[in-house]
């Protein structure tokens, strides 16, 4: 695997991990709809972007629906969940960098 080739998560989810810089990344997930990433937490910040579909996101408890075109911001050790609403592409961007995720790209 090499970075920029997509990784099937799951039947409903793929990412594309991007090249990293010194203290940042970011990766291209794809959701069908109903796609849903179970809650988890990290101690990274991460930016989410929305390129087109429309997402529900769960941040500490507080459910917020995100559309294209539009970003929302996790802060670090937040706990926090996904769910599709349609076919989605959701940019994520992470600082520090997350070597969990870059480790399976190798």
């Amino acid at each position: 695997m090499e970075y920029g080739k997509w990784q099937q998560v799951n039947e409903q989810i793929r990412r594309k991990i991007f090249t990293p810089g010194e203290t940042i990344m970011s990766m291209l997930v794809e959701f069908k709809q109903g796609g849903f990433g179970p809650a988890h937490s990290h101690p990274h910040e991460q930016l989410g972007f929305v390129i087109t579909g429309r997402i529900e996101i769960t941040i500490a408890g507080v459910v917020h629906e995100i559309s294209a075109g539009e970003q929302i911001y996790i802060p670090g050790n937040q706990l926090h969940s996904v769910m599709a609403l349609e076919d989605t592409q959701l940019l994520e961007t992470f600082t520090p960098l997350r070597q969990d995720l870059l480790d399976s790209v190798k």
